[in-house]
């Protein structure tokens, strides 16, 4: 995704991003488990990355579609991700797994935005999904 607001121009809402984050689903990759997930990283200039589910046979080489959305993020040279949306297609209902947790930690998400299967959106600060996190500042200088 490609939106880049202008200085005066507020962030997407909720509901903007999670439209967002399932465009972005039905692109996901997801032969076997057929759980698509879509997610968008907003960096803190108001850039916006989107990312996606990528399974693999191998299950534990897949990649959750949060990681993809912060690696796209990431390599785009961006540090600082205060927002992550994420939806899952077909009325399922979806919360980052404890791996993207502590990889939103990272970079330091701030807020949580799901889709619940009835549609509507909620909107988390990630210190409830992540309490107690160990990140960057908990080694030693």
């Amino acid at each position: 995704m490609s939106y880049k607001p202008t200085m005066s121009e507020p962030r997407p809402d909720a509901a903007d991003l999670i439209a967002a984050a399932r465009e972005a689903a039905t692109r996901a990759y997801a032969p076997y488990s057929r759980f698509r997930v879509g997610a968008v990283a907003v960096a803190d200039d108001g850039r916006i990355f989107a990312g996606v589910n990528v399974e693999n046979a191998a299950y534990g080489s897949t990649m959750c579609a949060e990681a993809t959305a912060l690696a796209a993020a990431v390599s785009a040279g961006v540090r600082r991700i205060p927002v992550v949306a994420v939806a899952c297609l077909d009325g399922e209902d979806c919360s980052p797994c404890g791996n993207c947790r502590q990889l939103m930690g990272e970079f330091g998400v701030q807020e949580v935005i799901v889709e619940d299967p009835a549609g509507g959106t909620r909107s988390l600060p990630l210190s409830a999904l992540l309490p107690h996190a160990f990140g960057p500042g908990s080694l030693p200088s």
